[in-house]
């Protein structure tokens, strides 16, 4: 498996989000990782509804870009791993928003069974990205 970012092993000759699709076109799957990017002190989500919530405490954001690769990646029916930091949410990182489980970034200090079970989430996945990579429908 060789990873792929656009800016670190891949750079674009086109827009930015055309490039993420052609990158993705050439992947068997992908990981999702949600780091906090922006932190809003305080604010109000959805404003003017009736779902309206006063935000009073640090609320962190992961990058958009997040969304719209997963997004392609979802399009594309390649395999997904998603891992958010504490406290990310909304869109990709959300469950129950499509067939992937989110998993926390765990710590790197895991252990024993925790770290038995994100081995088997990892092997599962691998096994789906070799599926797709040698599936002979793709040539």
């Amino acid at each position: 498996m060789e990873p792929r970012a656009l800016g670190r092993s891949d750079y674009p000759t086109e827009l930015p989000l055309r490039e993420v699709l052609l990158i993705a076109r050439h992947c068997s799957g992908g990981v999702i990782l949600g780091f906090e990017q922006f932190r809003a002190d305080s604010g109000v989500l959805k404003p003017g509804t009736s779902s309206e919530k006063r935000v009073s405490t640090p609320l962190p954001f992961p990058s958009p870009w997040n969304h719209l690769e997963s997004g392609i990646l979802f399009g594309l029916r390649l395999p997904i791993l998603v891992f958010p930091e504490a406290d990310i949410a909304g869109g990709v990182f959300d469950n129950g928003v499509s067939d992937v489980f989110v998993h926390p970034i765990p710590s790197p200090d895991i252990t024993g069974t925790a770290k038995a079970a994100l081995k088997q989430v990892f092997q599962r996945w691998a096994g789906k990205v070799r599926e797709h990579y040698y599936d002979d429908k793709r040539a």
